[in-house]
């Protein structure tokens, strides 16, 4: 089945990005959002809006899913949404970073009505998004993935299919395991640089490629320098991705004490009214010491 018109779920800081570099790759996007103000500049660009989740799934080859939370995922998946609107044939694309649990849920459900459902979420940021270079991490069918690498491609540079339902998801709480205990070291690093009366700058021209270098330094640690907090990745969203994988790491009986100590931080940055802010808003713990 050769795709062309794509329904697009979730048009917030990742999912522009991505629509975008899908329209430039010759695609039709049918667009939802439930803040449809947030979709006008898209539909200004080509995107045609849709109602509801239903309705985006309602003659499209694929659907694509970039929401918030699991919640959110199995709402517009189950509550009279993607799964009973969307043509036999269709394929699924959850992109959102969300429950592996819930990866297999949905995978289960949509074979069932004869659709090809995959969860493939990403990593890049922002950046990732408007430049097309996410790395896409995908589980499902490999069949599927295969037919799909027209669309991966248009969003993504490293696209690797690690496995059955579920497999993209796990694959993602490792990433963002790796990111928790990195995003502290990044802080701290130029934290003691900037106490230590050092140019910042000069330190970063040293040590991002070096060993400590990491896409976090290189791309978050000039924001925190600059005291830009705009969001690339929410705060918040970063909890509920830190939760998931410290909830699947404690049903494998695995201890993540560095996943545990960011949630903390991260945690009591939210209370102090910085869950809007981008992750790199971590730097402000140490601003006073």
């Amino acid at each position: 089945m050769t795709v062309k018109t794509i329904g697009f779920i979730g048009t917030g800081v990742m999912g522009k990005g991505m629509i975008r570099n899908l329209m430039k790759a010759g695609f039709t996007l049918h667009v939802y959002n439930r803040t449809k103000s947030k979709a006008d500049d898209l539909i200004e660009e080509g995107a045609v809006w849709k109602s509801s989740p239903a309705e985006a799934a309602e003659g499209a080859g694929a659907v694509i899913t970039m929401v918030g939370y699991p919640k959110d995922v199995a709402s517009v998946y189950f509550d009279d949404g993607i799964i009973d609107h969307a043509a036999k044939g269709t394929y699924l694309i959850d992109m959102t970073t969300s429950s592996p649990q819930l990866a297999e849920k949905i995978h289960q459900a949509a074979a069932e009505k004869g659709l090809h459902a995959l969860d493939a979420p990403v990593s890049g940021g922002d950046v990732g998004a408007q430049k097309g270079t996410l790395s896409i991490m995908i589980g499902g069918d490999p069949k599927d993935v295969e037919d799909l690498a027209p669309v991966f491609q248009a969003m993504g540079q490293k696209i690797v299919y690690q496995g059955k339902a579920g497999s993209g998801q796990h694959t993602k709480m490792a990433n963002q395991i790796a990111i928790a205990s990195n995003m502290i070291g990044v802080a701290e690093a130029l934290s003691y640089a900037k106490h230590a009366g050092l140019d910042t700058d000069k330190v970063m021209e040293s040590i991002e490629t070096g060993a400590a270098g990491s896409w976090s330094l290189s791309n978050l640690g000039p924001r925190m320098l600059k005291g830009d907090f705009e969001p690339g990745f929410y705060i918040k969203h970063l909890i509920k991705d830190e939760r998931i994988a410290l909830e699947s790491a404690e049903a494998m009986g695995l201890d993540t004490p560095g996943l545990a100590l960011s949630k903390k931080i991260y945690d009591e940055l939210a209370e102090k009214g910085e869950e809007n802010s981008g992750t790199q808003a971590i730097y402000k713990k140490y601003w006073d010491r």
